[in-house]
């Protein structure tokens, strides 16, 4: 009887050992299966790293491209003055700021007179008269009014004097008036300078002006 025992337990023994081996591999399949779709069913093999990293240091055209393409794709980060960074030391997102330099004027005040009273006379050639308000402005200092303001009777002489000269035709539109103007303030310098040794009126306004 203790014979036969043996020979079946020597029968067994080997089914069981074929069984755990069989057990074994299942296992490690499942195992590796479940890494596999884990992981994204990428291997992280070391050696395949430091290949990557020698090939990248061996070839530096490779590393030139991939930042070529970085740049097209906008992944570049943009500099940007300091003064337009945010608290966190980052450039803002949009237009950027672009300074405008301007050059310094130098800017001189304007000052006025008016002459008081009109001025009337017959105009050149004609029945017609003409009748006019006159004011003088300057950009030099006060000392050139005080001059006209001093002077008024002989630059009231002036001023007649010189509008007698011009006819209808002449005073007609805009440009006409223009060249009376120019005249009267030739005619005003000339006369300060006479008087004084120095003109400074700069420009002649009409403040009223009535052809009849």
């Amino acid at each position: 009887m203790a014979e036969e025992n043996n020979e079946e337990n020597g029968k067994k023994s080997p089914i069981k050992l074929i069984l755990m081996i069989v057990g074994g591999i299942v296992l490690l399949g499942a195992g590796l299966g479940i890494g596999i779709l884990v992981g994204g069913g990428e291997s992280s093999d070391p050696s395949t790293e430091i290949s990557q990293i020698i090939e990248k240091k061996e070839n530096p055209e490779s590393k030139n491209k991939e930042d070529e393409e970085s740049a097209d794709s906008g992944e570049v980060a943009e500099e940007c003055a300091e003064e337009e960074k945010d608290a966190e030391g980052n450039c803002p997102v949009g237009p950027k700021k672009i300074p405008k330099i301007t050059p310094e004027e130098e800017i001189f005040a304007t000052t006025y007179y008016e002459f008081p009273g009109n001025f009337t006379t017959n105009l050149k050639g004609s029945k017609r008269f003409l009748q006019i308000s006159v004011g003088v402005s300057t950009q030099y200092d006060e000392t050139v009014m005080e001059n006209v303001d001093s002077h008024q009777l002989a630059l009231r002489s002036e001023i007649l004097t010189i509008m007698s000269t011009f006819s209808p035709e002449d005073i007609a539109g805009r440009e006409g008036k223009q060249k009376l103007a120019d005249a009267l303030k030739e005619g005003i310098n000339e006369t300060l300078v006479k008087v004084e040794g120095f003109g400074g009126v700069e420009n002649v306004h009409f403040t009223s002006f009535v052809l009849q």
